[in-house]
């Protein structure tokens, strides 16, 4: 199959492309510089030069491959407007990548984010989160689902909230990143709340197996860690930096604050059984023992 990637050259897409080109699949992904352009090409990739916001891009790439996997987000969040902007320009290209798909039978996959389900690990059944600072991703995603009455064979892979790799990468890697420019390794409230986890080749597969086998209108959970709690995570970084592991202010956290504050296990049970889908990668904690003072 000859896939169209958008993020192919960041921590998960580039994993996703390596699995893709594993496994007999070419794939042509948006590079928005030279030197994205120069790292696809380096993978094995095919480059086609754009941004997320440049929608008749989105549709060239679409429009000469045989599926499309959606990573790409501007990952701004410095500011509530700031994520706002980066939300809205996600949507218009979920929109129109899967407009363009229509009534093809091609698949379309998503990245979307597990949800929350109040006092207990949240499922592949419960719907997306459509509230809150991202709640705009989810809508995006539910309208890319709902587009499998419409010939798409649309499915969303929801990432948990830290995907790692070598000690990077999600709200774990902000927490490592504030923990660094304050001295401070923090946490909000009392630590408690649990955060999934999947290693980004580990979630690598799962994208790979969507594209190849969901069902149009399905959800799937990139998740290997149920939920760990943000105090452990915040300790291993602590010990890691060298530096002193406390509660801080959910503000902290900018526009994320109020995800950052919440328990949202989640479970993979049924992705597990239905695609087949076995983590093998080394879990968040074990990760982070990576970084490096």
């Amino acid at each position: 199959m000859r896939v169209f990637v958008t993020g192919g050259t960041g921590l998960i897409g580039s994993a996703v492309v390596a699995e893709l080109l594993g496994n007999g699949h070419t794939v042509l992904t948006l590079a928005r510089s030279d030197a994205s352009a120069r790292a696809a090409e380096a993978a094995g990739a095919e480059p086609l030069r754009g941004a997320l916001a440049d929608l008749n891009v989105l549709r060239a790439g679409a429009a000469q491959t045989d599926g499309v996997i959606h990573l790409a987000f501007a990952n701004d969040f410095s500011s509530p407007d700031a994520l706002a902007k980066a939300v809205a320009e996600e949507s218009a290209a979920i929109a129109t990548l899967g407009e363009e798909l229509v009534g093809s039978d091609r698949p379309f996959v998503t990245a979307s984010g597990t949800p929350h389900a109040p006092g207990r690990a949240s499922t592949e059944a419960d719907p997306a989160m459509t509230d809150g600072p991202v709640g705009g991703r989810g809508r995006a995603v539910t309208a890319a689902l709902g587009l499998a009455s419409r010939g798409v064979r649309s499915a969303a892979v929801r990432l948990p909230r830290t995907v790692h790799n070598q000690g990077t990468g999600g709200f774990a890697g902000l927490l490592t990143d504030i923990a660094r420019r304050t001295g401070i390794s923090g946490y909000p409230g009392d630590g408690a709340q649990r955060w999934p986890a999947v290693h980004a080749l580990d979630a690598a597969v799962l994208f790979r197996l969507a594209l190849e086998r969901a069902p149009a209108g399905s959800s799937w959970h990139a998740v290997a860690d149920e939920g760990d709690k943000v105090s452990d995570i915040a300790a291993v970084i602590g010990r890691r930096l060298d530096v002193p592991v406390e509660s801080v202010s959910s503000e902290t956290y900018g526009p994320l604050g109020p995800i950052f504050a919440t328990d949202q296990p989640s479970s993979s049970t049924h992705t597990r059984e239905a695609l087949g889908w076995e983590p093998k990668h080394p879990s968040l904690l074990e990760d982070l023992e990576n970084i490096q003072p």
